[in-house]
Parts: C-alpha cells; sequence; structure tokens
C-alpha cells in the first residue's frame, strides 16, 4: 500500500510540473545557429491578457510583439524574420536590436577622450553607426536567462565587451532586461559598466507599425512627441551641436498628426524623410524619472503606443530605407511602412561634450550607466 500511495503521489506531482510547464510565462526554444556557429536562443514572454514577446539572443532582439486591437485580435506589430540567415542578411536593418556600443552616428568614425583619439569603424559613408561593423551589440549572441518574479516575466541578457571590440576603449560589461507586465508595458532596462573611460548609448531598434508589420504604410499613424526643440544635422546626417525649434517646421509633433501630413517635404533633404533626434520635455523630472515622450496612434485598429524613458532624446525613423524585402511569414517591408522610436542621448555626443545644452555620454569606471524605455500597448475604441 505505501508503494502504491508513494507512486500515486510521484504520478500527482508529475501532473503538476506538466501543468506548470504549460503554462509557463517564458518559453526557450533553439532559433539555429551563427553564420559562425554560435547557437541562438528565442524566448516567448506572455502575459495574462495573451500579449506575446519573442526575443533573439543575437543582439539582444525584440523580434515579435503580439498585441490585440480594438475587437481584440492580436497582430505582430514589430518587423523581424523567421530564421537566422534573414538576421544576418543585408535585409535587416537593424530590426528589433539592442544597438551599440554606441547608437546612431559618430562623426567621421572618431573620438577624443581625456586627449586620446579612438578610431572607430566607419560604416556609414564617413561615420561611424550604430557600434560599428563585425562585432556590433546587434550581431553578437548574448546570454539569456528567462524570469517569473512579482507578476511580471521576461528575459535579462548579459554580455561582456571586450577591451577594444569596434574600437571602443574598456572592457564593458552590459545587461539588456526585458520585462513584460500584465498592463501590456514591455520594461526594456539597461545598464553597463566598464573598467577604463569609454562612451555609451544603447537603444533598442524595433520597427513598428501598429496595423501589423507588413501592412502597407505608417504614413496614416498619428504620431504624438514631447518635443519642443530637434538636433538638426548636416549632409551627412550629423548633428551640428544646435538645438533648433519644430515650431514651423514639419517636425512639429506636439499634437497627434499624421505622419505622412508633411513628410514629402522632407523627402529631398538629407534625411530623405523623418530620420531625426528630438530633445525630450523632461520639465522638471529628476534624473532618472520616466516622462513620456512620445504616442503612437493607428486608427484603423486602434492600437496603441506610449513610449516613456529616463533618457534626453529620442529619435524618430520612418522608414526611409525599406525596400519591400521579404520578413516573417513571406510578408512584404515596404518604403515607409514602419517606424522606430529609440531613446537615446544625443547623436555624436561624443565629440560635442561641453557644447552647451548637449548629453553626456561618458561611463567611467567605478559608474553605471542605466537607461530605462517603457513600450506600452492599449487600444482606442
Amino acid at each position: 500500500m505505501r508503494r502504491f500511495a508513494l507512486q500515486s503521489l510521484l504520478f500527482i506531482a508529475s501532473l503538476g510540473m506538466i501543468a506548470s510547464a504549460a503554462f509557463a510565462k517564458v518559453t526557450e526554444t533553439d532559433f539555429g545557429k551563427t553564420k559562425d556557429g554560435v547557437p541562438a536562443k528565442v524566448f516567448e514572454v506572455t502575459n495574462k491578457n495573451g500579449m506575446k514577446v519573442r526575443l533573439l539572443s543575437r543582439g539582444a532582439t525584440l523580434i515579435g510583439v503580439d498585441v490585440p486591437d480594438r475587437d481584440g485580435k492580436l497582430a505582430d506589430v514589430v518587423f523581424g524574420f523567421d530564421d537566422m540567415a534573414g538576421y544576418e542578411s543585408k535585409a535587416n536593418g537593424y530590426f528589433g536590436c539592442t544597438t551599440g556600443r554606441y547608437a546612431n552616428r559618430i562623426a567621421k568614425a572618431k573620438f577624443t577622450l581625456d586627449g586620446k583619439e579612438y578610431k572607430l569603424f566607419a560604416n556609414d559613408g564617413p561615420n561611424h553607426l550604430h557600434g560599428g561593423d563585425g562585432e556590433s551589440l546587434d550581431k553578437v549572441v548574448w546570454d539569456g536567462t528567462p524570469f517569473e518574479k512579482d507578476g511580471v516575466s521576461g528575459v535579462e541578457f548579459a554580455y561582456t565587451s571586450p577591451d577594444g571590440q569596434e574600437g571602443y576603449p574598456g572592457k564593458q560589461e552590459m545587461k539588456v532586461t526585458f520585462t513584460l507586465n500584465d498592463k501590456n508595458e514591455l520594461t526594456i532596462d539597461y545598464s553597463a559598466k566598464s573598467d577604463k573611460p569609454t562612451v555609451i548609448n544603447l537603444t533598442n531598434h524595433a520597427y513598428f507599425n501598429l496595423g501589423g508589420a507588413g501592412s502597407p504604410t505608417i504614413n496614416d499613424h498619428l504620431l504624438t512627441l514631447n518635443a519642443d526643440r530637434y538636433t538638426p544635422v548636416d549632409e551627412t546626417l550629423i548633428t551640428t551641436g544646435k538645438l533648433a525649434p519644430v515650431d514651423g517646421t514639419p517636425l512639429d509633433f506636439r499634437t497627434p498628426t499624421a505622419i505622412g501630413k508633411r513628410v514629402d517635404q522632407l523627402t529631398k533633404t538629407s534625411t530623405l524623410g523623418y530620420d531625426h533626434n528630438f530633445v525630450i520635455n523632461r520639465g522638471d523630472a529628476k534624473q532618472g524619472e520616466l516622462v513620456e515622450a512620445a504616442r503612437l496612434v493607428d486608427p484603423q485598429s486602434g492600437r496603441t503606443l506610449t513610449v516613456m524613458t529616463d533618457q534626453p532624446g529620442i529619435q524618430f525613423y520612418g522608414g526611409n530605407f525599406l525596400k519591400g524585402d521579404k520578413g516573417k511569414g513571406g510578408k512584404s517591408y515596404p518604403y515607409r511602412s514602419a517606424c522606430a522610436l529609440e531613446t537615446q542621448v544625443f547623436p555624436d555626443s561624443p565629440n560635442k561634450q561641453g557644447v552647451e545644452g548637449w548629453t553626456d555620454c561618458v561611463l567611467r569606471p567605478g559608474e553605471e550607466y542605466t537607461h530605462t524605455c517603457v513600450y506600452a500597448f492599449g487600444v482606442e475604441k
């Protein structure tokens, strides 16, 4: 009898573990290997509303976000690919990746820090873009650790960039944590430490179309940016060091405005459309406090996206370089069919230290870089 009772208890316990696994909020699957033979994982995080977030360890990349429309119908609203080959192809415009060590552009692919010049890889004409070439953060495989605690779930990614990688000084230990709650809020927390003085600017480069990735345009989306000023750029898209008012320009999104309403006024400029850093109105907010930076609304589906951050800037990019390449499910990603809203310090800050109104991007030993961005999804009826 005792043996039978013990077997019954073990059987019941095993059923409990199976049930627990079946309803786990984070699942993990293989996603193949990089061209260098490094295996990568995909983590899927689900909340009680059925919202799903998929994360790839290559590049600590946001590869899928399924959110409901006003009728409760789920759709994936970010760009990506179904396999590793897609992420390693030329069609990948930094889709959803963690970008750095320095996101955005650094003029002439060099900067001087404490009297020493550091040369970087020029991968955007004469300039350095999004951390460089072969070993930028979007192209390496991070260590991913899933977690479920305090009613939220997510994945913590960790990566150590060696001293001199892509030309940057210092061994840099980094973490990027994606957390999903039951309010349909995805929080991204960045942190980093370095053993030498260095520069840093991490962000996420997700491409959003709230009508569903593969919908033909985002020109009908209504955008609001909490910004009175922006940072003008030259013919190579390097910031000039000035802070200009948005008033009276096509860059004025202080009230909800269709993205396509004035975009053609910028088509023949150096940005080819919207590709600008905006100075977030932070008011009396203290360092580290979140403020609303942007709000995006798709009138057709009713889906909304509110972006909150503790950073001083946000890059609004309108998909000017999309060419109709195929993405997930064979869907085409046509010209201006998605936008990116990247929270950040200002572009080319390594070369503008000391410029009035500009942002600090220097990380020194003993200090910790932190950055929080929240993508809050909702619906309008």
